[in-house]
């Protein structure tokens, strides 16, 4: 039999103890090999100091259990060892040299047969690639990094990816509309978003619908310069969703919602091991949601399903390989947003419900995305690694926008005019990335080095509906009904867009242990750009293959202060090929720039709580800029300006308490253009977030929690402006039983009325919402 060893403070690691013979533990006698492990446990530089009451329990004579470790687990630990360094292993070898110090006698009458002791652990830090590409702690990247994990994402009932990001530290959502959205960090668009690590560039960084985030185990928020993770990029960052892999044991759980505008939601997450030895193991997620809305007519339904297997491949090979597909409807979508400026200079105040869009209107959307993953460990330190995603996706839209000349309305609040429009669309991207991660000595030291070769190719095209017929373009007062502006005849469809983007990088870096507390990080991306194609946008300008190539250096350094202190500097090459154009339709040059940060990272709590304050400055050279509209190509025209960004970020994330956790986050920037004063105004300068969740002492089955931003004031010159506000989300879940929890969500619990952006137009925010949710672990 086996007896099984657990540590509430790590996880994911289990080592295998030989099978010693073990004299039984009479009452009042010594120490136990279990209550020495505890003391190592907490021992300087080992694992989280403190112990949970499960893992205080080793102390007390407790039952051996049947365990078998799967072949998932064996290799996680492998992995695991090769990252943390000598501390695990030292942990083993002492408790199994007590184990062989006290079995040494020979064995007895009242000798105990143990076949094998498991220890299981948890981690308390992660570790993240999303800064570097190499294996580093959040505490040892030299880069702020912030994480949302299940935890939040469950308890906020934050079940899309739009909502889910607005409980990151800095990070500004901005709405366009109902179905489009951009994200913002330290003054400008964030321009990549991966998964697993892997991803493109978006077009002028919008996000046309939005993810499950049931698919993830957590997102990662990394905030600056991203140019060593793409060879492409600016200042502002990166986001990098990790999706759910499959586990060593079977179970699952199932989610069920309704709440506030009939919504109805169920989600199922389920892992089954495959194998009687836990070599080979999958899990599949299925969500369905269906909901109306606080805008006028506007219903969203989207579908969700993904399926992941994982496995052994030989001794030393691992594979992964998954599917996700995703279909979403939105009828009444806005396409545009409000038009709420007066002719006089004023600005208008609707109903929140105000919606310029027509019943007639749709937006689908459907995508499927396979990747196959296959890493092989060469030996102990080094590990080869091989990834392919294949993604398509299919758009179909009738959309109707509700525009003004003059840019502004009548007193009356007439003036604006109807334009509709239907398109199909379609697009592929792939991408294979080869890389080789391992660890090297040198002069008495061990370093850790990472090199890759990423090909990419993205497809576009998009076909467009003439109209053979229309019933006027001039709308009532606005807010007017969904019927005032029937649906028109659609004629031929005419080519819209048809674009071909090829990506070849070539990456290195490199964690140099200089001294026992100084570490150098040295990283390199060259890249080699095509792109080829053409547009009716812009008058027709078409690209013959443009190639642009680049290289981008990165570099930091980390000197641990203290064994909780650590001051970190690092600096990065800025470049961005981008897809908007000037006033003659042409494409305006790659902006350029560099980007610098130095911060101070801390350990409190007894490595409970992590702190991060951090300074950046970052300049970028012929960003481009909006300048103006074209009224005959009906597209806003862009001029290259310098911009820089300067700030101060602090966060702190952790546990505060023995049920109490906490993440709070504070951004102060300035954003200056060429002539030094201040330029993109909708963009706020000052931004704070905090989350925190507690379980009352005397109630362990309640779980409350609350959710905290507070922005200041945004407007646009001669336009909108939104002053300062503060939105509060709020839950409260209980235990029913060991497997059934309910929740209560309450989002804008103040029913706060605000406009999300004011940078092209405005929208209103949701009003307060409820939800009410059943948790049953299967």
């Amino acid at each position: 039999m086996n007896q099984t060893i657990r540590f509430d403070a790590l996880q994911d690691v289990q080592a295998i103890l030989p099978s010693p013979e073990l004299p039984a533990r009479a009452p009042g006698a010594a120490a136990s090999p279990a209550s020495s492990l505890g003391l190592l446990a907490r021992a300087p530089g080992a694992f989280a100091p403190a112990m949970s009451p499960a893992a205080s329990s080793l102390a007390r004579p407790c039952h051996a259990t049947a365990t078998r470790m799967s072949w998932l687990g064996k290799l996680r630990q492998r992995r695991w060892l090769a990252r943390t360094g000598p501390r695990l292993g030292s942990l083993v070898l002492t408790a199994a040299s007590t184990l062989a110090a006290q079995t040494a006698t020979p064995p007895t009458a009242d000798t105990l047969i143990l076949d094998k002791v498991v220890v299981t652990a948890r981690r308390e830090h992660r570790t993240s690639k999303g800064a570097t590409n190499l294996p580093l702690s959040l505490k040892d990247t030299p880069q702020s990094i912030s994480l949302i994990d299940q935890d939040a994402l469950r308890d906020f009932a934050t079940t899309g990816t739009n909502d889910a990001l607005r409980l990151g530290t800095g990070l500004t959502v901005d709405a366009w509309e109902t179905n489009r959205t951009s994200y913002s960090s330290r003054g400008f668009d964030i321009m990549l978003t991966q998964v697993d690590g892997l991803g493109m560039t978006n077009d002028w960084g919008l996000v046309v619908g939005q993810e499950d985030t049931t698919l993830f185990d957590r997102i990662e928020l990394i905030r600056g310069a991203n140019g060593l993770l793409t060879g492409v990029g600016n200042a502002s960052g990166t986001i990098n969703y990790v999706r759910k892999r499959p586990k060593n044991h079977d179970g699952g759980e199932l989610v069920v919602r309704t709440g506030s505008h009939d919504l109805r939601r169920a989600a199922l997450d389920y892992n089954q091991v495959l194998t009687a030895s836990g070599s080979w193991a999958a899990r599949v997620v299925v969500a369905h949601e269906d909901k109306d809305s606080y805008l006028r007519a506007l219903q969203d339904r989207r579908t969700t399903l993904y399926g992941v297997v994982e496995g052994q491949i030989g001794s030393a090979g691992a594979l992964t390989a998954g599917f996700t597909f995703t279909d979403s409807l939105q009828r009444s979508p806005m396409w545009g947003s409000l038009t709420l400026m007066r002719a006089d200079g004023t600005q208008a105040a609707f109903d929140a419900a105000a919606s310029p869009s027509q019943d007639w209107t749709r937006w689908a959307l459907r995508s499927a995305n396979a990747f196959i993953e296959y890493a092989h460990t060469l030996s102990p330190d080094w590990e080869a690694k091989l990834t392919y995603n294949h993604r398509t996706g299919d758009e179909a839209v009738k959309l109707f926008y509700a525009y003004s000349l003059t840019g502004t309305l009548n007193a009356d609040h007439t003036g604006l005019l109807g334009w509709p429009y239907r398109s199909d669309s379609e697009s592929r991207s792939d991408i294979v990335d080869a890389s080789l991660t391992g660890h090297f000595h040198a002069f008495g030291r061990r370093h850790e080095v990472i090199s890759g070769l990423s090909l990419s190719q993205q497809k576009t095209y998009s076909e467009f509906y003439s109209i053979l017929s229309s019933p006027g373009a001039v709308l009532p007062a606005f807010p007017y009904a969904g019927d005032v502006y029937a649906e028109p005849v659609w004629g031929a469809t005419s080519v819209g867009n048809d674009g071909d983007q090829k990506l070849v990088r070539f990456y290195a870096a490199t964690r140099l242990a200089l001294t026992d507390r100084l570490k150098a990080i040295a990283g390199l991306n060259t890249i080699n750009l095509k792109r080829d194609g053409t547009s009716i946008y812009g008058g027709g300008v078409n690209l013959d293959n443009e190639t642009t190539e680049k290289v981008s250096p990165y570099a930091g350094l980390t000197y641990d202060l203290t064994d909780n202190l650590l001051a970190y500097a690092s600096t990065s090459d800025i470049f961005q090929a981008q897809d908007q154009r000037d006033l003659n339709g042409r494409f305006l040059a790659p902006m350029k720039g560099v980007n610098a940060e130095i911060g101070l990272k801390a350990e409190w709590l007894q490595r409970r709580l992590l702190t991060t304050v951090a300074v950046f400055d970052a300049r970028q050279k012929g960003l481009a800029t909006e300048a103006g509209f074209d009224p005959v190509a009906q597209q806003s025209y862009y001029e290259p300006k310098d911009v820089k960004s300067r700030g101060f970020e602090f966060e702190a994330t952790g546990r505060v308490g023995a049920h109490t956790t906490l993440t709070a986050g504070f951004t102060r920037m300035e954003l200056t253009g060429p002539d030094g004063n201040d330029i993109y105004e909708w963009i706020p300068r000052t931004i704070v977030n905090l989350r925190a969740d507690t379980r009352l002492p005397g109630l362990p089955k309640l779980k409350l929690g609350t959710g905290l931003r507070w922005q200041s004031d945004i407007f646009k010159t001669g336009a909108v402006r939104q002053d300062s506000y503060l939105l509060v989300n709020s839950f409260a879940a209980y235990e029913l039983t060991n497997a059934a929890t309910v929740r209560l969500n309450v989002d804008n619990l103040s029913d706060e009325k605000y406009l999300r952006t004011v940078q092209f137009g405005a929208i209103y925010g949701a009003p307060r919402q409820f939800s009410l949710a059943l948790d049953y672990k299967l």
